[in-house]
C-alpha cells in the first residue's frame, strides 16, 4: 500500500506466476476494496471485499440471477463450482444465502493460494476448496448432493474440451438433486459453432434448457459470453427474463421450440469428438 501526494492511500497491483500463468489482481479504483483478477491478461473475477454480493462481471450476474432463483430466498443451499477464479460467486452465495455449503473445484492450487492470501473468504462461509481437475472433482460428488452446479473452466480464455461433453453433463446431472440446476459459462463468438454444439450437448442430458446473452452474441454479431441454464424441471423462465432484461447491461433470455433453432441441427458433443472452446479475438481484452 503506497500514499498518492494527497496523502491519501493507493493500491498496487499483485502480480504471481501460478500454474496457469501470470496472474495479476488489479485494484478498481472505484470500489475501495474491489479487485479485478486476470490470468494471462484474461479478465477471469471481479471482487468486493466490502460487498461480496456485488457481481461486476455481466455473466457473474446473469448466473447471480441464477443463484437468487434455485431456491426460495435466503434459504441454503448446496452449490458445486467448478473452477475458482477469485471465488466471485461462491462469496455471492454466502452472502446472499448464510449457512450454504459449498464446494469449490479448482486445479490452480497456487492461484487458490494466492486469492485466499490477498481477497481472504468470510471465516464463517461454509466454503471448501478441492485442488484437482473439474471433472475428477465432479466425481468425487456424492449422487444428488447439489441444488446447484456452476461450470465456470478456463485455461487460459478457452474452456478444456473434456468438460464441454455429454459424458461430462451426465456426471453433473447424477451429482444434482431431481431439483437442481446446472449453469455454464461459455464463451463464443460468430458462427456460433460451439456454443450450439454445447446447446445439443445438454439437450441430450437436460430436457429443460435456457440460454442467457446479450444479443449481439445470440445474433453473432461480437465474441461474447452466454449462460447455458439446464434443468430436469421447468425453469422459472419469466422471472429469470425479467431480471436479465433489467439489468444494467440487459440480456436476452431464449428457451423453448425457439433455443431448438438456435441449435441448428448441431450434433452433441462426446468424449470421442470434444475440443476446446475457441480462443477469444485478441481485440476482446483490449
Amino acid at each position: 500500500m503506497a500514499r498518492n501526494r494527497r496523502g491519501r492511500q493507493t493500491r498496487e497491483a499483485l502480480v504471481e506466476e501460478v500454474d496457469g500463468g501470470l496472474a495479476e489482481l488489479m485494484p478498481d479504483r472505484e470500489r475501495a476494496r474491489g479487485w479485478t483478477l486476470l490470468v494471462d491478461g484474461a479478465p477471469q473475477s471481479h471482487v468486493d471485499l466490502d460487498d461480496p454480493a456485488h457481481l461486476g462481471f455481466e455473466y457473474q450476474r446473469r448466473i447471480g440471477h441464477i443463484v437468487d432463483l434455485v431456491a426460495p430466498p435466503g434459504r441454503p443451499v448446496h452449490v458445486l463450482h467448478l473452477g475458482g477464479g477469485a471465488l466471485t460467486l461462491a462469496r455471492y452465495v454466502a452472502a446472499t444465502r448464510p449457512r450454504s455449503t459449498q464446494q469449490v473445484v479448482e486445479r490452480d492450487t497456487a492461484l487458490v493460494q494466492l486469492v485466499r492470501r490477498a481477497l481472504p473468504l468470510d471465516p464463517g462461509a461454509r466454503i471448501r476448496i478441492r485442488g484437482t481437475d473439474a471433472r475428477e472433482g465432479l466425481a468425487k460428488t456424492p449422487d444428488g448432493w447439489a441444488d446447484l452446479v456452476i461450470a465456470d473452466v478456463f485455461s487460459g480464455a478457452r474452456t478444456p474440451a473434456h468438460l464441454t461433453t455429454a459424458e461430462f453433463l451426465g456426471d453433473v446431472r447424477r451429482a444434482l438433486k431431481p431439483t437442481g440446476w446446472y449453469a455454464a459459462n461459455l464463451a463464443d463468438g460468430p458462427p456460433l459453432g460451439y456454443l450450439r454444439g454445447q446447446l445439443a450437448t445438454a439437450a441430450t442430458v437436460f430436457p429443460e434448457l435456457a440460454l442467457v446473452a446479450d444479443p449481439a452474441v445470440l445474433r453473432g454479431k461480437r465474441f461474447g459470453n452466454a449462460v447455458l441454464l439446464g434443468a430436469g424441471q421447468p425453469l422459472p423462465i419469466a422471472e429469470l427474463t425479467r431480471r436479465s432484461a433489467g439489468d444494467p447491461h440487459p440480456a436476452r433470455v431464449e428457451h423453448g421450440p425457439a433455443l431448438g433453432d438456435f441449435s441448428g441441427g448441431a450434433a452433441a458433443v462426446t468424449d470421442a469428438s470434444a475440443v476446446a472452446s475457441p480462443a477469444p479475438p485478441s481485440s476482446v481484452f483490449r
